[in-house]
C-alpha cells in the first residue's frame, strides 16, 4: 500500500496544473512553480492585457527570459508516464472489470450518449433507448469536453486578470485625484491668507468643498473596489471548481457537463465610471478657482460666488489662413476636408501642408470660450494656436510649437501634449467640445459642452502677450462647425 501511495504521489508531482497531463518540456519560474512550456506560453505570454507575465498559480510577475528548462523534472515526468502506462496495462490484464459498470447490464461503461448526456455500455447502445442517439467512446467524449473546459478556463483567467488590472488602475486614478485635491487645498490656503474677513469665510467654503470631494472620491473608490473584489472572488471560486472538475474521472466529469459549461460562460463585466461627470466638473471648477486666486486677486470678491467666468466668443474662420484643400461655408462657421486642392494664392498666412485654418478672432487678455460641433468628424483636431505658429511645411502640433489642442484619430482621442501625446479616456464620444482660453493664466481647457465633463486641461504656460487664435485641423471627408 505504501509503495502504491508513493507511486501515486510521484505521478501527481509530474502533472502540469494547466493541462493536467504529464509535463512536456517543463519550465520552472522564479517562484518555484513548474508548467509545460507550451501551456505557460499559451496561458501567460500570449496575453496582451498586462505589461508583464504572472505565474498562473501564485500570480507573481516574471519576465519571459526567466523561464528555466527543468530537465530533471522532464525525466521524472517521463518515468511517471511510463509507470502510468504500465499500471494501465496491468489493470487491463488483471482487472478487466475495474471500470464502472452499467447498473442494468453489469457491463463496462465504454460509450457516452451525447443526447442523454450519460455513460452507457455496449448493450445499452443497441437498445431502443439509445439506438437512434449519437454516441462516442467515453474517452473521446471526455477529451472533447475537457478541451472545452480548458478553453473556458483560459477565458476566465483572462477575465480575472483584466479585472485585477482594472482594479489597480482605478485605485491609482483615485489616488491621483486625492493628490490633486490636496494640492488644490494647499493653494487655496496660501491665497486666503492674503485676504481679510470676507475672504476667510470663502476659504472655509472652498476647503469644505474639497473635503467633500475627498469623501465622495474615497466613497466611490471603495464602492468600485468592493465590486471588483466580489467579481474576482466569484471568478476565483468558479475557476477552482472547474479545475477540480477537470481532475475528476471521465464518467464523473461528464455528469451535468453542459450545465457546468454554461456556468463558465459569464457575461462581460460591465465596469461603471469611477467618477460621475458632475464630480469631475466640481473638481475641475475647484482647480479653476485656485488658478483664479493666483492670477486675478483683484477681482476675486466679485467672481468667487459664481466661479471663473468666460466670455463666449463669436468665432468665424479666416479664409486667408485655410489650407487649399479645406472648404469653408459661406458664413465661415464650418469647414470640410475636400478631396482636391483649390486654386488659391499662396499668401504668407496660409497653411500649405497641414489641413489647418485659424479663427479670425485674436485674444491677448481675459477669458474666452467657444464651442465646436465635432460629431460628424472622424479625423480632426481643435484648439488654439499662437499668431507665430508656422504656416509652411511640416509642423509639430504641440504647446512649444504654438498649438494646444485635442484630436480624434482612428477612434482614439488624444491631447497634443508634450513631450508625448496623452491618450484620453472618455465615457462617451463628445458631440460638442467647448474650448476655454485663459490668457492671463496661460491655460487652455476642453470640456464636453453637453455634459460639462472635463476632457483635458493643458498645464499653465506664459503666452507673453502674444495673440492667440482658434485653430482647427480637419481631414478629407470630415466636417466641423462652430456653434453660434
Amino acid at each position: 500500500m505504501a509503495a502504491a501511495d508513493s507511486v501515486k504521489s510521484l505521478q501527481e508531482a509530474a502533472l502540469c496544473s494547466i493541462c493536467l497531463d504529464y509535463f512536456q518540456d517543463p519550465v520552472t519560474l522564479r517562484c518555484g512553480h513548474n508548467f509545460c512550456q507550451d501551456c505557460l506560453t499559451k496561458c501567460c505570454v500570449g496575453s496582451q492585457t498586462s505589461p508583464s507575465n504572472s505565474c498562473p498559480e501564485c500570480r507573481e510577475p516574471f519576465q519571459e527570459g526567466e523561464m528555466q528548462i527543468n530537465r530533471k523534472l522532464r525525466d521524472v515526468a517521463e518515468i511517471a508516464r511510463k509507470m502510468s502506462f504500465q499500471e494501465v496495462r496491468f489493470q487491463e490484464a488483471t482487472e478487466p472489470r475495474g471500470e464502472r459498470l452499467c447498473l442494468e447490464h453489469q457491463e463496462a461503461l465504454k460509450l457516452f450518449c451525447e443526447v442523454d448526456e450519460t455513460p452507457i455500455c455496449l448493450i445499452c447502445r443497441e437498445s431502443r433507448a439509445h439506438k437512434a442517439h449519437t454516441v462516442l467512446p467515453i474517452a473521446e467524449s471526455a477529451k472533447d469536453y475537457k478541451d472545452q473546459i480548458l478553453s473556458q478556463l483560459e477565458i476566465l483567467n483572462e477575465k480575472r486578470k483584466e479585472i485585477m488590472i482594472l482594479k489597480s488602475s482605478q485605485e491609482k486614478e483615485s489616488q491621483e485625484l486625492l493628490t490633486q485635491t490636496d494640492a488644490e487645498r494647499q493653494k487655496t490656503v496660501a491665497e486666503f491668507k492674503q485676504l481679510h474677513q470676507f475672504l476667510e469665510e470663502q476659504e472655509q467654503l472652498q476647503l469644505a468643498e474639497l473635503e467633500e470631494l475627498d469623501k465622495e472620491i474615497v466613497m466611490r473608490r471603495d464602492e468600485h473596489v468592493d465590486k471588483l473584489y466580489e467579481e474576482i472572488v466569484s471568478l476565483t471560486e468558479l475557476i477552482s471548481e472547474m479545475e477540480e472538475k477537470c481532475r475528476q474521472p471521465a464518467s464523473e466529469l461528464l455528469q451535468n457537463i453542459r450545465s457546468t459549461l454554461n456556468r463558465c460562460k459569464r457575461g462581460k463585466f460591465h465596469n461603471p465610471a469611477l467618477l460621475s461627470p458632475e464630480l469631475k466638473r466640481r473638481l475641475w471648477d475647484s482647480s479653476q478657482i485656485s488658478l483664479f486666486l493666483e492670477t486675478v486677486t483683484k477681482s476675486f470678491k466679485d467672481a468667487l460666488s459664481d466661479g471663473p467666468q468666460y466670455n463666449t466668443a463669436n468665432v468665424t474662420l479666416d479664409p486667408d489662413t485655410a489650407h487649399p484643400q479645406l472648404v469653408l461655408s459661406e458664413d465661415r462657421k464650418s469647414v470640410r476636408g475636400g478631396d482636391k486642392q483649390q486654386d488659391l494664392p499662396d499668401n504668407p498666412e496660409r497653411f500649405d501642408t497641414w489641413l489647418s485654418v485659424l479663427g479670425c478672432e485674436e485674444f491677448t487678455s481675459g477669458r474666452h470660450c467657444w464651442e465646436m460641433e465635432v460629431g460628424k468628424g472622424k479625423l480632426w483636431a481643435v484648439g488654439v494656436a499662437r499668431e507665430s505658429v508656422s504656416r509652411k511645411g511640416e509642423i509639430r502640433p504641440r504647446p512649444e510649437e504654438g498649438i494646444s489642442a485635442v484630436w480624434l484619430c482612428q477612434g482614439q482621442y488624444r491631447a497634443l501634449s508634450s513631450p508625448k501625446w496623452t491618450r484620453l479616456q472618455l465615457s462617451s464620444p463628445p458631440r460638442r467640445i467647448r474650448v476655454c482660453l485663459d490668457c492671463a493664466g496661460g491655460q487652455v481647457a476642453f470640456l464636453d459642452a453637453d455634459t460639462e465633463a472635463p476632457i483635458f486641461t493643458f498645464p499653465p504656460a506664459s503666452f507673453s502677450g502674444e495673440r492667440i487664435h482658434p485653430w482647427i485641423w480637419v481631414w478629407e471627408g470630415s466636417q466641423l462647425g462652430l456653434c453660434l
